[in-house]
């Protein structure tokens, strides 16, 4: 009886074991359950955000040439070709081209894949035809990709979708990695047996995994070689063919499989793969390439092409020869692709990002307006302004300059350092942005740097006198010693020549950056004025309230100068900086479109004669070495700057089309010995030779006259008078008084610009300057005069 009892406890007991083991085997089930499904059914992973260049905007007449169009495929990785038949390649035929695109997905309009017929004549396209013609007429080259912002956990990767991957590559991947994918359950016991056989026995280490259980590896668990994951492994992975059928298992590992490391970035799926290691898009590979790619999967460090390209060619000669066998390939396929050499690119082409300054200034954008979590894994399209050709260009072309710059004076200028931004005055769009002279460390110095800007500052005061109606470019305007009391003590400036230089027409005070006759106009309209337009332009930094500031003691950054220069080459208008036009999501829906804000900040008549003065440094002042390269005809405008004692050399000066603005400088703040036009100007003149440019074409305002004056009087004269200077004033600044020589025969009534060709206003009438402007006319002080609030500086 006992014994019975015995045994029908013992049976209760190994029940109740067996039921608690089948609860706890269910509810771990259920666990691992709900682990796969919400993350194979939710956001499966973090997409970082990719930065485009802007496109290239193809249509008939467009101002394009053949080497800027030639210049743009070979950024965006196309291949001159015997044909056009695959997407990326293209054939030349004299002048004309036959380019198969790659198509693009812009979020508000979907440019395909299709070929184009491009003609080109003169500097522009004369003839354009597409297989597939838009309403518009017009084709965009898909961007340029040149960053991405990153998740904290560094993956990147270009997902790709199952119906777009190449069938060589499927191929390949089931004759190498799971050759029954298509057949088992998530697990193979023969494949298992057969591992557990060859490692047992010291045969070749075989790791047994189906493709499902490689993508649980990756997807949910640790590397780690531990009975449990394994388990895990096993049961994750049949849970997963449970619920989702095998081409979308197969899409998920696609996108999912390690093959390689990029620095500090792991390289994930096939998409991104192809990209770092070809420089082309998946489909765009040959058999040989596709077949390399998936020989990675068994160890991207062991196969590095780079580093172990022998090993690499064998590996993929494995993988070519695992699909002959399959029947994937004939035998004359698998000859040919054997043949090939391995076909990867010199070195990756998702490094560190390739115009880093540009793309640390669109980060600093998006940051005002969007979180991190969503810049760095909702799979944003961040479409920018940058231009990959301009950008390329000044980016060699100021690097190159600045080192001239050192070698010449190698003891002082070995460490020199400086910033280039150049944007679009009609709309403040950023074309392209330098911010060192050396790898970028975080530190940009287009934005980051805040120094002292000399007479950049200058045209602000001139901008006042003209809008007081009071001064003319003609009017004559004092040139002497000047004390101003500051803080309690005497602030003397002098010019930079160390002599004043009397009675001189405002213009050439402008022109040569006179500072004697810039601080007493400065101070008939006072310190507040000056103040207050700077804010008006811009200006963000602190301004400090004493009259050295007159002459650009005020730290700024080369963007916030951008900011003030852009109201004059706007013709009086301030249009925000930008980096970006436009972001989308990843479901191509636009999130937000940064479209033309603008704000109108000087009286168009007042912006339009400042710019004439403003061209006046170019062909007669501080600017005018430019035209020993850049032609008369553009009628550029800009103004040098120096600060005390030569530690910072700055030009800012604009086109018709570009505004460029150039600082440079020892990060250490000594003295560089460089004035603006001896040091900023050269280097501003080989960044603009680099850019095809426009003529400035200001609209002139209907108040705006064009009229012969005195240069001495300021009152009205004629074209044959001797000092006489014809400018644009208004009607409201018209002398009521005329000189001797402009009340007879000579003095003609006021007409624009339109009637008579204008002329030099330093000139006499006969081809003679009034008075010699001073080498380079950098007009320094040459004292330092510490006050309490600092030292002034001047150029």
């Amino acid at each position: 009886m006992k014994s019975e009892r015995g045994l029908g406890l013992i049976a209760l007991i190994f029940s109740v074991l067996v039921i608690s083991a089948f609860v706890a085997f269910s509810i771990y089930l259920i666990r691992l359950d709900n682990i796969v499904r919400e993350k194979f059914e939710g956001q499966r992973w973090d997409i970082p955000a990719k930065v485009f260049a802007r496109p290239m905007d193809l249509y008939p007449n467009a101002p394009i040439s053949e080497a800027d169009f030639l210049e743009e495929l070979r950024l965006l990785g196309y291949n001159s070709s015997d044909s056009y038949t695959k997407s990326g390649s293209y054939v030349t035929s004299g002048n004309t081209y036959y380019v198969h695109t790659r198509g693009f997905d812009f979020g508000d309009r979907v440019e395909p894949e299709q070929v184009l017929k491009i003609g080109f004549n003169n500097n522009q396209i004369t003839e354009l035809s597409a297989t597939k013609p838009s309403s518009t007429g017009m084709v965009r080259l898909e961007p340029m990709l040149i960053g991405g912002i990153y998740p904290q956990h560094n993956e990147d990767r270009v997902l790709i979708k199952l119906n777009k991957v190449p069938r060589p590559l499927i191929e390949a991947l089931i004759a190498t990695e799971d050759r029954n994918f298509y057949q088992h359950h998530g697990v193979s016991p023969r494949g298992i047996a057969r591992a557990i056989v060859s490692n047992v026995t010291g045969g070749k280490r075989q790791g047994g995994s189906t493709l499902t259980q490689q993508l649980v590896k990756n997807f949910y668990l640790s590397p780690e070689r531990t009975i449990k994951r394994k388990a895990n492994e096993a049961f994750m992975a049949l849970l997963i063919e449970l619920h989702y059928d095998k081409n979308e298992i197969l899409e998920a590992y696609l996108n999912e499989v390690n093959l390689g490391q990029n620095g500090n970035y792991s390289i994930n799926g096939y998409g991104l793969a192809s990209q770092f290691y070809f420089g082309l898009p998946l489909k765009e590979l040959n058999i040989a390439q596709q077949a390399y790619l998936v020989g990675l999967v068994q160890g991207p460090t062991l196969y590095n092409p780079w580093k172990n390209p022998e090993g690499a060619k064998n590996r993929r000669n494995v993988v070519l020869h695992n699909m002959l066998v399959m029947g994937y390939l004939s035998q004359s396929q698998y000859e040919t692709e054997i043949a090939r050499p391995l076909g990867v690119i010199s070195k990756p082409t998702l490094g560190p990002a390739r115009f880093p300054d540009f793309l640390d200034i669109v980060r600093r954008q998006l940051r005002h307006e969007y979180q991190e979590g969503d810049i760095t894994n909702q799979g944003l399209k961040i479409f920018t302004t940058l231009d990959p050709l301009a950008q390329t260009r000044i980016q060699e072309s100021f690097k190159q300059s600045v080192a001239n710059l050192s070698k010449a004076n190698p003891k002082r200028l070995q460490d020199l350092q400086g910033a280039v931004l150049i944007t679009n005055p009609d709309n403040g769009e950023l074309v392209a942005a330098v911010g060192s002279t050396q790898d970028f460390t975080g530190f940009n110095r287009a934005i980051d740097a805040k120094r002292q800007v000399g007479s950049l500052l200058k045209p602000i005061i001139y901008l006042s006198a003209i809008e007081s109606n009071r001064y003319t470019l003609a009017s004559p305007i004092e040139d002497s010693e000047i004390s101003i009391q500051s803080d309690g003590k005497a602030w003397k400036p002098r010019n930079y020549s160390g002599s004043p230089h009397g009675v001189v027409p405002l213009s050439q005070a402008l022109a040569n950056s006179y500072n004697l006759s810039a601080v007493r106009l400065a101070q008939e309209f006072g310190l507040s004025n000056f103040i207050n337009q700077l804010k008006k332009f811009g200006v963000t930094s602190e301004i400090p309230s004493y009259p050295s500031i007159y002459l650009g003691a005020v730290n700024m950054s080369p963007m916030e100068v951008m900011s003030i220069y852009g109201n004059f080459a706007s013709g009086g208008f301030k249009h925000p900086i930008s980096a970006i036009r436009n972001v989308v999501d990843a479901k191509g829906q636009s999130l937000e479109r940064y479209g033309m804000t603008v704000q109108t900040t000087i009286d168009p008549s007042s912006a339009y004669i400042l710019n004439n003065g403003l061209q006046q440094v170019m062909r007669s002042g501080t600017g005018r070495a430019a035209y020993a390269t850049l032609p008369q005809s553009l009628g550029l405008a800009g103004k040098s700057g120096t600060t005390n004692d030569t530690r910072d050399s700055w030009f800012a000066g604009y086109s018709g089309n570009y505004l460029t603005v150039v600082w440079l400088g020892l990060d250490n703040n000594k003295v560089t010995g460089l004035t603006g036009s001896s040091g900023a100007l050269p280097v501003w003149i080989n960044v603009m030779k680099n850019l095809r440019l426009k003529p400035v074409n200001l609209t002139q305002p209907n108040d705006v006259l064009w009229q012969w004056i005195d240069g001495a009087t300021g009152k009205l004269s004629g074209k044959g008078c001797s000092g006489a200077l014809y400018i644009p004033l208004t009607r409201h600044s018209m002398p009521n008084q005329s000189s001797g020589c402009g009340i007879t025969e000579h003095a003609p009534e006021p007409y624009d610009i339109n009637s008579e060709e204008p002329v030099d206003p330093f000139s006499n009438g006969s081809g003679g300057y009034i008075q010699e402007s001073e080498d380079y006319g950098d007009n320094r002080s040459g004292e330092t005069l510490i006050l309490s609030s600092g030292s002034y500086s001047a150029e």
